[in-house]
């Protein structure tokens, strides 16, 4: 049963081998194809691109003295989506369309931005009304508890002096009883 178990761990590490090896060349397959073929195709493409750039004209380099773009990050975060292309453009009315367009745009924003801040405003302040209004009856119940302490302290201080005077008197009864020959039953057995 152990050889059993060792044949299958062996057929499985030998599985994963094999799953290795073809992943990898499954990704790396096609590229290497490509690269061993041009390696061969590259010597005669040379003297094939050598012969035509002989026999053709040659181009002169492009110019374009466009001015630079404008920085929309610095005139309004929220347009960077938006770009103008000055280069090629000669137009003086699609000029001034595509400023008013970018005007158009740029008051949207401010307008969009004033509208988010009113409503930041409004809620700090309805959140202000609120702590303000929840602070009062934080200071209402405060006040109520005091007014409670303060009854409950004068009550047991009036309580105190009333069981002080109880005392007073019960030990003048008892004094009195004594007197006339009253004895306590229960200082005996204790």
């Amino acid at each position: 049963m152990a050889v059993a178990g060792r044949r299958a761990a062996a057929c499985g590490r030998w599985c994963l081998v094999i799953l290795a090896v073809a992943s990898a060349l499954g990704v790396s397959g096609p590229a290497l194809y490509w690269r061993y073929k041009k390696g061969f195709s590259s010597s005669s493409a040379a003297t094939v691109t050598a012969t035509a750039a002989s026999s053709s004209p040659t181009c002169p380099p492009c110019t374009c003295d466009c001015p630079p773009p404008l920085s929309l990050q610095s005139i309004a975060p929220g347009l960077m989506n938006f770009s103008i292309s000055a280069c090629s453009t000669n137009d003086p009315e699609r000029n001034k369309e595509m400023e008013k367009q970018f005007v158009d745009l740029l008051n949207e924003e401010l307008k969009l931005q004033q509208v988010v801040a009113e409503e930041h405003s409004h809620h700090m302040n309805a959140t202000l009304v609120e702590a303000k209004r929840q602070a009062t009856q934080y200071q209402r119940e405060a006040e109520k508890c005091n007014a409670a302490t303060e009854t409950c302290e004068e009550a047991r201080e009036k309580s105190e002096g009333a069981i002080s005077k109880e005392k007073k008197l019960t030990a003048i009864w008892e004094r009195r009883a004594r007197e006339l020959g009253w004895h306590d039953s229960r200082a005996a057995t204790l």
